[in-house]
């Protein structure tokens, strides 16, 4: 009997087999040939060597907001909890380093592209797989491995917490975590708190409130104890670093995929001054109202995309492999032909630099479609955002959340 038993299973998981096999090998294909053409392209994983550098500074005890690193002078632009994540790659050589981050980073994708399908309701067996084999050509992770950000990273952390079943209580560390590396994710877990406001009103204290305090206990924790380790560049980030947007790099370049980079190429100006400011505030309200929105109607996927594309749009400044959130985006539209097949476009076909852009900064004489290629993202980010809060409804209104201890 337990022969037949384990015969039927076998029978049952050998179709599973098959594709799922199948999609390993078309994503390990794929992952070669990726491999392949950052090799050829000469890669400089340049940001990971600021990385490092960040490390070293704060095993040697030096200014993290005074350090230079590379030939091209970078500065340190993260928190103080950042640097002290980046000083174990100061144990590895810089080969090493380079390979290690290259593979943990298509991990990294895998786990997204699992996230996003999980978000959207369309887990299937090998579904990851095809997804992380075709997402690894999209601009912004072509580009986030080529300079060896976190990106990935970051956006797995915010998801991780985001699918978890109602009511975990470790929901919301992802996001805290996240905040204190990069603030940007920060804007999460305001998402999370307006939500559980609007609920408080029939529910009292509920899931979305109490996952919105751990990540800010969280990112209070991980910011305090980066304090406590590194107090004068802890006291010097949060006192002035933090408000000094153009240590990033110009307002207008060509890779600026936010609100703030469109206006300055729109405008013809580094700096688009109160212009970015009043539609900024619009944006992130528009956004917020949206995401809240959608989550109370139960449409969850919109949710978490209106609100990292309002983070994107709103952010001084969003480089184009900070867009890594198309992956989830494509999966969710991946429904929709013509939606999906626009979005393919915007994100696999590298239009945004049609355009001129160099050292010389010649951004600022863009004419109207040079302005309109080197916008795609931040256009795409904003239609999706003005189409979820001003679209029918498609959802059915959440439930009174259930806390579980086992969940």
């Amino acid at each position: 009997m337990t022969v037949n038993v384990l015969a039927h299973t076998a029978a049952r998981l050998t179709p599973v087999r098959r594709p799922v096999a199948l999609a390993a090998a078309a994503c390990l294909l794929s992952f070669a040939a990726f491999w392949v053409a950052q090799r050829a392209a000469g890669v400089s994983m340049i940001d990971l060597m600021v990385y490092r550098a960040e490390g070293g500074a704060v095993r040697a005890g030096a200014d993290l907001y005074a350090m230079r690193a590379t030939r091209a002078r970078l500065p340190t632009t993260y928190p103080p909890f950042a640097a002290l994540l980046f000083t174990p790659l100061t144990l590895l050589g810089v080969p090493e380093m380079r390979t290690l981050a290259t593979v943990a980073n298509l991990a990294l994708l895998v786990a997204l592209a699992h996230l996003s399908l999980r978000l959207a309701g369309q887990e299937r067996p090998g579904a990851a797989l095809w997804v992380a084999a075709l997402a690894v050509w999209c601009e912004p992770v072509w580009t986030t491995l080529r300079y060896g950000q976190i990106n990935l990273l970051l956006a797995v952390a915010v998801l991780w917490d985001l699918t978890r079943r109602a009511g975990h209580r470790g929901a919301g560390a992802g996001i805290g975590l996240a905040a204190a590396v990069k603030l940007t994710p920060a804007l999460f877990a305001l998402f999370l708190l307006l939500t559980g406001l609007v609920r408080a009103r029939g529910a009292g204290w509920n899931p979305w409130l109490r996952q919105a305090a751990t990540a800010l206990a969280v990112f209070a924790g991980a910011t305090l104890a980066a304090a406590v380790v590194l107090p004068a560049d802890s006291r010097r980030f949060w006192t002035s670093t933090v408000f000094e947007t153009s240590r990033v790099g110009h307002a207008e370049d060509t890779a600026n995929q936010s609100l703030r980079g469109v206006l300055a190429r729109l405008l013809h100006t580094g700096d688009p001054g109160a212009w970015w400011t009043a539609a900024a505030a619009l944006t992130a309200a528009l956004g917020l109202y949206a995401a809240v929105r959608a989550e109370l109607r139960g449409e969850r996927a919109r949710a978490v995309l209106c609100c990292a594309a309002t983070a994107l749009l709103v952010s001084p400044v969003s480089w184009s492999h900070h867009w890594v959130w198309c992956v989830p985006g494509l999966v969710l539209l991946g429904a929709h032909r013509i939606r999906g097949a626009v979005a393919a476009l915007v994100f696999g076909s590298y239009a945004l630099w049609w355009v001129p852009h160099g050292a010389d900064r010649p951004e600022l004489a863009q004419n109207g479609l040079q302005m309109a290629l080197s916008a795609l993202y931040p256009l795409a980010g904003a239609a999706f955002v003005a189409a979820v809060a001003l679209g029918p409804r498609r959802g059915a209104p959440l439930r009174p959340w259930r806390t579980s201890r086992t969940s």
